[in-house]
């Protein structure tokens, strides 16, 4: 049986609609200011530097913390006041989770169901197979976790969110750490997961976003700087980019004449990145850009005109 087949009575994924979320902590922090976004089902990319307040988001959403001010609604459940109710259909993965290393995959898993309300056993087991075959890990179901790669302990974190097949799965940075191979399978298993579900992938890693996600949006210092399809960002800043090879002396100077979305060693040289709607001089050459010029062109503030046209052409009225 796969997970396909144990889903066949699932309801149709739930949208997410987060309007006006805002978040301080006690020590005076500032997480989230007036974040609003509206999440289709599918793989949606939450993309942001460390301490943008992606975890909180995420932790919110969770109910696993309450907002200061603002609404959250999965389909038509609010995740505030209604914490039980989303909790039976939420998977979630969160950046950091603990296992216990002298236990087997495979009996972990099956008391975990038992904790999801599967007491059924023939459904638990049939359940719990179906979870570790999608997760790559039924031939290392008996092995003790502790000995376990951290990608096998990642895909195991994915197989407990699995269970109860959750309308809205989180994963919070989750190839972190991960090598190639490793990030590899684990971003083909998400893959297969945004076809049934709200997938909301939290990261700062540009690459993983472009993979995946149909939708995603930008936040910074807890406020959302973009929300657009990957595409048409990249693509509402074609013939605004431009890139020099330049000596690291030079630096300097170029940020105060241009408006640099990046800089990077090449070489050991510095190959920068700018943004103009014409040639900002000579020496400069036309670049395709990218996912990651989209990105450090949001995060640098780099004009207004940047960001305003994919905002309007993204975001519904």
């Amino acid at each position: 049986m796969n997970r396909s087949q144990i889903n066949s009575q699932a309801q149709p994924p739930l949208g997410l609609s987060i309007r006006n979320v805002s978040k301080r902590y006690a020590n005076g922090v500032q997480a989230l200011t007036n974040v609003s976004l509206t999440i289709p089902p599918g793989m949606y990319g939450l993309l942001g530097p460390n301490g943008a307040g992606k975890s909180t988001l995420m932790r919110t959403l969770a109910t696993l913390q309450e907002p200061d001010t603002g609404q959250l609604l999965l389909g038509g459940i609010d995740v505030v006041h209604q914490k039980e109710a989303v909790r039976q259909t939420l998977g979630y993965l969160p950046q950091e989770f603990g296992v216990y290393p002298n236990a087997r995959a495979e009996e972990l898993l099956d008391y975990f169901a038992v904790l999801k309300g599967l007491t059924n056993r023939a459904v638990r087991r049939a359940t719990t197979e179906a979870l570790l075959r999608q997760t790559n890990l039924w031939d290392k179901r008996r092995q003790k976790l502790g000995g376990y790669s951290g990608g096998m302990r990642q895909r195991f974190g994915v197989a407990v969110a699995l269970l109860g097949n959750p309308q809205l799965l989180i994963v919070d940075e989750p190839t972190a750490g991960l090598d190639p191979a490793e990030r590899v399978r684990f971003l083909n298993l998400l893959s297969e997961l945004g076809e049934n579900s709200v997938v909301i992938l939290s990261t700062h890693i540009v690459a993983d976003v472009a993979e995946l996600c149909t939708t995603m949006a930008i936040i910074n210092q807890g406020r959302i700087l973009l929300e657009a399809q990957p595409p048409a960002a990249v693509a509402a800043l074609q013939g605004h980019v431009w890139r020099q090879l330049i000596d690291k002396h030079t630096l300097p100077a170029l940020e105060r004449e241009h408006q640099i979305i990046s800089a990077k060693l090449l070489s050991g040289r510095t190959l920068i990145h700018v943004y103009s709607p014409d040639r900002p001089g000579p020496g400069f050459e036309p670049v395709e850009p990218d996912l990651e010029d989209v990105y450090f062109s949001a995060l640098t503030g780099c004009v207004g005109r940047a960001r305003q046209p994919l905002e309007r052409e993204e975001v519904g009225p």
